[in-house]
């Protein structure tokens, strides 16, 4: 590969100088023998993707809004490619939600959000450094004429009688260079730079995956507020017209002026809490602007209750995980470089190789500049071989494969994490959904029980203090039911994240 770059040698035309074809064939023939020695297998050993075997199943999954695949024989946790007919989550994942504005938000991400452009110019760094690492496999070249007037000294040991002191030396001179990658420590730094590229492209996935989930969650608890808010307005409203209705009866002489109090202390209660809630509410409000790179003076979202339905999320087989989470991917890549860094240390103790060579004309007079007999040429090559270091070599050696096991570590680290987050997040559905039907039930009962208690006090036969235990009771339990619904699309969100986002391994670049 390397040789082919040498080239070939051809007659010149008539009129020429004829030294360049014999000096380019030498220079080629050099580099095509070099270039075939080359291509023998580096030092250090191959990478292979340190083994870990995935469970048949997950543990949890018993959420209605989790779709789980029908079981199969287990793979041994291979690193299989993913099929495009998996039945798993791709590209736009957030549009399973159908909530417009959720997605004109998402798509404000990628375009302007600041972290994310962060982790794409580090990626392409990383992109420009393989480039960087493949050009030294390359022979280097360079030329330039030179000029100068000289005036050499009459005592000195290049003089001779007769030869002019001063004297004009016109050079075009060019230069050619070349370490041969015999041990393959370059071609082991290409490995390492490719796999960091690889790495940082992960990263990059992962910094976008992280802000659409991000954006989601929030969205949805400032929708979930928007509910809560609703609830305390109309819970507002009716306090209202029960103070007004305890007012008459006070005036009527049915009720006291203990039950006004009452009544008025359950209302304010109820209007701070309105309040309250407002400064989580105008929080997410900044959050989501902040990721979707808005102006905060000028950026709202007007009040929308969460009335949306929970959708299924496709579960798919637990040995997918290990290609479709982007920290799983960056971790592996970087066991990749560790392992090459390995082989870039053991070459250390093998010869370092240089090929020289040099042409070009050199003339004391313009009009025999560019001739024949103005020629020079020369060809050379040196090795160097590091005889003693202390034990410095086998220092960095050992540095080097342990700093492979800890990156190999690193990544089982990152699947076993993963794992108990794809776990968490399918358990907190399930739990969450069994609490959320209960709850409608306690809500039911409350509801119940506050119409009893009021009837009651309508008719005289019980106090206000029970009308308020009964509202309060409600008024929680309703806020209850709607933190958990809020809490499920957080969860579902966090699912998504878990499993990846729709992401997969065969989205790195080659």
């Amino acid at each position: 590969m390397i040789g082919a770059l040498a080239p070939e040698p051809t007659l010149p035309p008539a009129g020429c100088p004829t030294l360049a074809a014999p000096l380019f064939l030498r220079l080629g023939w050099v580099f095509v023998a070099a270039g075939l020695l080359t291509a023998c297998k580096p030092v250090g050993q191959n990478y292979n993707r340190p083994g870990y075997e995935a469970p048949p199943a997950y543990k949890e999954g018993g959420a209605s809004t989790v779709l789980v695949p029908p079981p199969s024989p287990a793979n041994g946790g291979g690193w299989q490619p993913a099929s495009p007919s998996d039945g798993m989550l791709r590209g736009k994942w957030w549009e399973i939600y159908q909530d417009p504005q959720l997605n004109q938000l998402e798509e404000r991400i990628v375009p302007n959000n600041q972290s994310l452009r962060q982790a794409l110019e580090t990626y392409l760094a990383a992109r420009d450094q393989v480039a960087a690492a493949r050009s030294a496999l390359y022979p280097r070249f360079s030329a330039g004429p030179s000029a100068a007037r000289e005036d050499m000294s009459a005592n000195g040991p290049s003089y001779s009688p007769g030869k002019p002191t001063t004297y004009t030396d016109l050079v075009i001179d060019g230069q050619a260079s070349w370490e041969p990658d015999f041990w393959g420590r370059i071609r082991r730094t290409v490995e390492a730079a490719h796999a960091s590229s690889q790495a940082s492209a992960a990263d990059l996935a992962g910094v976008d995956l992280s802000l659409h989930a991000e954006m989601a969650a929030d969205y949805f608890q400032l929708r979930g507020l928007d509910s809560e808010i609703k609830l305390l307005d109309a819970t507002v409203g009716d306090l209202e017209r029960q103070l007004d209705l305890t007012q008459r009866r006070l005036e009527g002489g049915v009720a006291t002026e203990v039950d006004v109090a009452q009544a008025r202390t359950q209302l304010e209660t109820v209007r701070a809490q309105r309040i309250d809630v407002g400064v989580a509410r105008a929080q997410l409000e900044h959050a989501i602007g902040t990721i979707a790179n808005l102006k905060l003076s000028e950026f709202s979202i007007p009040p929308s209750p969460l009335d949306l339905a929970l959708p299924k999320v496709p579960l798919g087989v637990p040995s997918q995980l290990l290609e479709r989470r982007p920290d799983i991917a960056a971790a592996e890549r970087r066991a990749a470089v560790a392992n090459a860094q390995i082989g870039i240390a053991v070459s250390a103790f093998y010869p370092t190789i240089n090929l020289s060579g040099d042409g070009g004309f050199e003339s004391l007079h313009v009009g025999t500049w560019i001739q024949g007999p103005s020629a020079l040429w020369s060809l050379g090559a040196q090795a160097t071989q590091l005889l003693f270091d202390a034990g410095q070599r086998h220092a960095l050696s050992g540095e080097a494969r342990h700093a492979y096991e800890a990156q190999a570590a690193a990544y089982r680290s990152a699947i076993f994490q993963a794992f108990n987050d794809v776990e968490d997040q399918l358990s907190g559905l399930r739990i969450l959904e069994r609490e959320s039907g209960v709850e409608q039930r306690a809500v039911e009962s409350a509801q119940h029980s506050f119409d009893l208690s009021n009837q009651r006090y309508q008719g005289g036969v019980t106090s206000y203090l029970e009308v308020l235990a009964a509202e309060a009771a409600l008024l929680q339990n309703q806020r209850a039911a709607i933190d958990l619904q809020t809490r499920q699309f957080v969860a579902s969100v966090g699912l998504v994240r878990a499993l990846g986002g729709g992401w997969d391994t065969g989205q790195l670049p080659k």
